[in-house]
């Protein structure tokens, strides 16, 4: 295929950015959306050009590293899946494609096609984490009985990967679904009922901090998150964070 490429550059958050047009050609269908920005990176190297910067680590739709808004869709055409999932089958020969960053105040451009998600990493650090009893006397996890209902809702919410996708997609910017996935994970099980109410009260406290926006339940969260991670998990966190207000 031959593609013409609409991709975001900024050298810094500092910097203005602007739209630059690429032309890549012979391009596989089935390569995948990464390899393919790798061979406009080699184009442009060859040409003695700056490549464009982009995330990426496993490329096998675990990380979620590869975050990328292609064409008005977080992780680009196709759901259930991450930019390095995505393969070129998707478009067209002759196609133009648009390739831009996540777009939200809290996720500050770091460079091109990178932005600087560690306000993620700060919420978690808030209260993503359980106590565990290091005395010598602890009780093995898998002695502990877990009703299989909470066990799945815990698994699904747990195989949030953290990409961002719901931030880009949301028309306020709000990080509810991974807050909530978060807390969802850890106070869904007995080893996490300790902190379950310090925990949702830090959490959102820090998102908030953050300057993330707040939720509409619009759902376009749900709809683009590469892992399929449910609304019904902002609905108990929104109970959680009533009742640790209460208790």
């Amino acid at each position: 295929m031959n593609l013409t490429l609409k991709v975001w550059r900024q050298k810094s958050n500092k910097d203005k950015g602007k739209m630059e047009t690429y032309q890549v050609s012979n391009i596989s269908e089935d390569s995948s959306f990464l390899e393919m920005m790798d061979i406009l990176n080699e184009q442009l190297i060859e040409n003695g050009e700056e490549p464009i910067a982009f995330d990426h680590d496993c490329r096998e739709g675990i990380c979620g590293s590869c975050s990328m808004y292609i064409n008005g869709e977080a992780h680009g055409p196709g759901k259930r899946m991450t930019t390095c999932q995505l393969h070129m089958r998707k478009f067209k020969d002759g196609d133009t494609i648009y390739v831009e960053p996540w777009r939200a105040k809290a996720f500050p451009v770091i460079k091109d096609l990178v932005v600087d998600r560690s306000a993620f990493d700060r919420i978690m650090n808030a209260g993503g984490f359980i106590s565990v009893n290091t005395s010598g006397n602890t009780q093995d996890a898998n002695a502990i009985p877990i009703d299989k209902h909470d066990a799945d809702k815990a698994f699904d919410a747990a195989t949030c990967i953290g990409c961002g996708a719901c931030v880009a997609s949301c028309k306020n910017a709000s990080a509810m679904l991974f807050t909530s996935a978060k807390v969802s994970q850890l106070s869904l099980l007995p080893q996490g009922k300790v902190e379950a109410q310090d925990r949702v009260q830090n959490m959102v406290k820090q998102m908030d901090e953050e300057g993330f926006g707040n939720c509409t339940n619009t759902g376009a969260c749900e709809v683009e998150c590469p892992k399929g991670i449910s609304l019904e998990n902002i609905a108990r966190m929104n109970r959680e964070y009533l009742k640790s207000g209460i208790s």
